[in-house]
């Protein structure tokens, strides 16, 4: 039997993940496939990756003991409450539990147990729901969730533009459309590396990446949030 290592675990170190770098795993309970980015333990503790549900994936109704945070990335994700589509953001608090399925299959952006104890905070915002401001002439941001010091956003950036992130604030970027480039946090010097679709990208102060949009581009940001 194999010993399972921690994935990604040190949020101390910066960590840099885009696709084709790591493998899918199957899943034992569903039709439904991962790819983590950081795991914990082999079924517990925290957890963030991408899961796709094959068409007709149905998982039995289960508890977050430790909240539940879902972006779909494409597709139509469902459980009791509701189809979200692509765009859609949900956070299931503690102690939650639902019966999620997908009768045309979906990719999802998840992170399990990393909820702050005192986060109750029930969302479910479809992109329509999702409200946009200008925060420069050449970004516009959507705020998912907010609690303390931690923020979730939505970010659109124009084609050649630097992401305006805040000074000395950790967190993590996940690509969504476009592609962006960043100083590499693997690297000495002023190495740069592009971040395609459904790269991901973590760091204690992501301002220091210097991010720029290679074409118009939409990440997900999560600042103030690198729970240990």
């Amino acid at each position: 039997m194999s010993t399972f290592v921690a994935l990604n675990m040190d949020r101390q170190l910066p960590v840099c993940v885009r696709p084709g770098e790591q493998l899918w795993l199957t899943a034992a309970q569903a039709p439904v496939r991962r790819w983590p980015l950081e795991r914990e333990a082999p079924e517990s503790g925290q957890v963030t990756s991408l899961v796709e549900y094959l068409p007709g994936a149905h998982f039995p109704q289960h508890l977050h003991p430790h909240g539940e945070e879902i972006l779909v990335l494409s597709g139509v994700f469902s459980d009791e409450s509701g189809d979200y589509p692509a765009g859609s953001y949900l956070r299931s608090p503690a102690g939650s539990r639902h019966s999620p399925f997908s009768e045309q299959g979906c990719l999802l952006f998840v992170k399990l147990n990393q909820f702050a104890a005192e986060d109750r905070q029930c969302v479910r915002l479809r992109p329509e729901q999702q409200q946009w401001q200008d925060v420069l002439p050449s970004q516009q941001q959507s705020l998912l969730h907010s609690h303390g010091d931690e923020l979730t956003l939505l970010v659109d950036c124009a084609a050649g533009a630097a992401l305006e992130l805040p000074a000395q604030v950790g967190g993590e970027l996940l690509v969504l459309q476009g592609a962006f480039e960043a100083l590499s946090p693997l690297a000495v010097g002023a190495n740069r590396v592009r971040l395609p679709r459904h790269s991901w990208l973590r760091d204690t102060c992501l301002a220091a990446r210097a991010l720029v949009a290679n074409v118009p581009g939409r990440a997900l940001l999560k600042l103030g949030a690198l729970r240990c």
